[in-house]
């Protein structure tokens, strides 16, 4: 499954946001517990693998000039839910890339 979040950053910044906030990704997941391993295997794309609730999701992210492609490799158990799934991820990541430095919190 893939999420594209467009972005208004350098590609610098956005390497910068996901660094520094990825490990609070963990926090987010049902159940309170996941474990989580991330990689850089280029500049521009980092992979994770997700274990929470005995399912493994594997996501790679690719940085480009406008936009961030989340590819999301769903376990069949998970299919169901894979709407859901976009739309917190196009959530998520749309409020990390906006904003001149995203703040932890949500302003209204």
């Amino acid at each position: 499954m893939r999420v594209p979040i467009k972005h208004d950053l350098p590609k610098e910044e956005v390497r910068r946001r996901l660094r520094e906030r990825m490990p609070e990704l963990p926090e987010h997941m049902p159940g309170g517990a996941a474990e989580m391993s991330s990689e850089w295997p280029s500049e521009d794309c980092m992979k994770l693998a997700v274990t929470a609730v005995g399912q493994t999701v594997r996501v790679a992210i690719e940085i480009e000039e406008k936009q961030v492609i989340v590819d999301l490799d769903l376990p069949p158990m998970l299919s169901f839910f894979k709407p859901l799934i976009a739309a917190a991820v196009a959530d998520k990541g749309t409020r990390l890339l906006s904003g001149p430095d995203s703040d932890r919190g949500t302003k209204s």
